[in-house]
């Protein structure tokens, strides 16, 4: 009779625990393929950043040069004057 008590006790949590992560194991292809996407959007993001890191040099180049031409052009018209 103890022996029937003792299994009861151990194998009715093993039971329990089989089916919970029964569900959880039957998502993970699921998961590894929406880990996947976010791992390739990450990547996409990361070059977009180094893209929009480089347009925002390129427009302060553009604006410094605008500066320049700009202080060049009120030299021009006060020499006109």
């Amino acid at each position: 009779m103890l022996i029937w008590i003792v299994l009861a006790v151990v194998l009715l949590p093993l039971v329990v625990l089989a089916l919970a992560v029964r569900p959880v194991l039957a998502r993970l292809p699921g998961l590894r393929r929406a880990a996947t996407a976010l791992q390739r959007r990450a990547a996409e993001a990361e070059s977009l950043r180094q893209t929009a890191e480089s347009l925002q040099e390129t427009a302060e180049g553009v604006q410094r040069q605008l500066e320049t031409a700009q202080q060049r052009l009120a030299v021009i018209k006060a020499r006109r004057g």
